[in-house]
């Protein structure tokens, strides 16, 4: 076994802090707050008794967990901890990350993560943003899998309401189009040009294929990945169809639909974006029968 006090690459220590501030920041919305508990964390590591320390296979897990739990302890408020922060000496320690990670989350969905539980904003963060695995979701926010599960869906469905203010059937079919154009043209400054600034794209692969297990955010590396991931081939198309009784995108590779796209629209602008690329739930697109997709397409 290895030995949690052996010497570690300093540049494994400083990447371990960052991505423990990274987890804080989202759960808290606030560097300062993220700052306080991930200091906290560590001064828990080493409490630990050494041979404790030594029984740890994997450490940033360990502490991952223990910022999670902290964010999460219903004693100890986000406001509270804001609070601590402020009063803190060296809050500015470390804050250009954060401000730099606020500018590239965007003010928006920062407001609507506050808008969540402590659970359902642990689950979605913890599963979405950082790809966890179920298990280690389920350990920090002390749920069973399947609960943390529906949490996280519920934040979902809640940030598609917080997020799209209501748009016409026919605003919502024109925008939803000319993505679609877009992509089939491989045309990335009419894309970005149809994205928010701060929009956002979420993949869903359920660990069945090579997927990106975090969102992209900022229109630029939105409409970057949306073209890799669709990039021109002989054997797929794309096109607009209904999907949940709006205009979606369905990708097909020869017969089989690999892909189905859904659009959440505020205005005239694309704010995010949700693929689902997870086999188990396109087998309902790929039932036996006929399917038209009567709409634009790539050939």
């Amino acid at each position: 076994m290895d030995h949690a006090d052996e010497a570690v690459p300093i540049t494994d220590l400083l990447e371990e802090r960052r991505h423990l501030m990274d987890v804080a920041y989202w759960m808290l919305g606030s560097g300062g707050a993220a700052e306080v508990v991930v200091d906290e964390a560590y001064r828990r590591w080493y409490r630990l008794p050494e041979s404790e320390r030594a029984q740890i296979r994997d450490p940033r897990a360990w502490l991952a967990k223990v910022v999670g739990g902290i964010c999460l302890d219903p004693l100890v408020s986000p406001d509270g901890v804001r609070a601590s922060a402020a009063a803190s000496a060296d809050e500015e320690v470390g804050q250009d990350r954060h401000r730099m990670l606020e500018q590239e989350i965007g003010a928006v969905l920062l407001q609507a993560l506050d808008s969540l539980s402590p659970a359902e904003r642990a689950a979605f963060v913890l599963s979405d943003v950082f790809g966890m695995a179920p298990g280690a979701v389920a350990d920090i926010v002390g749920r069973s899998e399947g609960e943390c599960a529906e949490l996280a869906e519920r934040a979902r469905r809640s940030l598609r309401v917080r997020r799209s203010r209501p748009t016409t059937p026919e605003r919502h079919d024109a925008v939803t189009r000319a993505v679609c154009d877009a992509c089939v043209a491989e045309a990335p400054a009419v894309l970005v040009s149809l994205l928010a600034p701060d929009a956002a794209v979420f993949f869903d692969g359920g660990g069945k294929l090579r997927a990106l297990v975090g969102p992209v955010h900022g229109s630029e590396r939105v409409a970057r990945s949306l073209l890799t991931l669709l990039a021109r081939h002989p054997r797929t198309t794309l096109r607009t169809h209904s999907v949940n009784g709006r205009t979606g995108l369905v990708v097909r590779y020869d017969e089989q639909v690999v892909a189905v796209i859904t659009l959440d629209i505020a205005g005239h602008l694309v704010v995010q974006v949700w693929v689902v690329l997870n086999p188990d739930k396109l087998r309902s697109w790929n039932q036996p029968g006929p399917t038209w997709f009567p709409d634009t397409e790539r050939e």
